[in-house]
């Protein structure tokens, strides 16, 4: 079903404040039910990390794929489960929660997993690089956009 809907979304917009104060954050988790991806994974993290806060931006449209993919995506988790954890085991606790879409529609994933303290001394989150074309050489990507269109 989730591939069936994969072709009909809509790139967002990836711009933000560069810093933002936890403790005025009110937490935005509606998922955009015309991003099934996206609202997949928003609710995936926020289901298994319980996080203070969470962003998901859809940078497909930064890349050579067609427009309206899910197919890049950054993500900024702050998590008190994320204390005490170096950051190689946090990026596996996000990494196992989406194994679905790592394993099927998503090609690219950023992680920014911070404890909540991480997040108030530096509530940031970096810029993406602009697509060097790594995936054109890459035949995953066209067969999960294939997958998607069918």
């Amino acid at each position: 079903m989730l591939p069936a809907v994969f072709r009909c979304v809509r790139p967002i917009s990836t711009s933000l404040a560069l810093s933002r104060s936890l403790s005025h954050f009110r937490p935005h988790m509606d998922p955009d039910p015309s991003r099934p991806i996206e609202r997949s994974i928003r609710s995936k993290l926020a289901d298994t990390l319980k996080p203070d806060h969470l962003e998901v931006h859809n940078e497909s449209h930064m890349h050579a794929v067609p427009p309206g993919s899910e197919s890049h995506f950054r993500v900024l988790v702050v998590s008190s489960q994320f204390e005490g954890l170096p950051l190689i085991k946090r990026h596996r606790l996000v990494n196992e929660a989406l194994k679905e879409e790592l394993s099927s529609c998503v090609h690219a994933l950023s992680i920014q997993a911070k404890t909540p303290e991480q997040w108030r001394s530096n509530p940031s989150l970096a810029k993406s690089p602009p697509c060097m074309g790594g995936s054109r050489g890459d035949h995953t990507v066209e067969e999960k956009l294939k997958a998607g269109r069918e």
